[in-house]
């Protein structure tokens, strides 16, 4: 079972379908799936930070997603970013 909250036959036919997509209209999906989790997580941050420049919520989103060593290694101004 993959949702709790979907019936198992609605998911037989959800599964059905992801083996019937071609390999591009799957990577297709994954990547508008990608895009979306990025802006909500990114909505997130601007909602927990509303003065917070474009460039201060990359940096936030980098330490979420890297770590904060990672991050501050790529951004090394992330490092003087506190919390998230």
């Amino acid at each position: 079972m993959l949702n709790a909250d979907t019936a198992p036959e609605v998911q037989h036919i959800q599964v059905d379908l992801w083996r019937k997509m071609s390999s591009l209209e799957k990577a297709q999906v994954v990547k508008q799936v990608s895009r979306s989790v990025r802006e909500l997580s990114l909505a997130g941050i601007r909602q927990r930070h509303p003065s917070a420049s474009a460039r201060e919520c990359l940096l936030r989103y980098a330490q979420i997603t890297l770590g904060r060593e990672l991050a501050g290694r790529a951004y090394p101004e992330a490092d003087k970013i506190s919390g998230s």
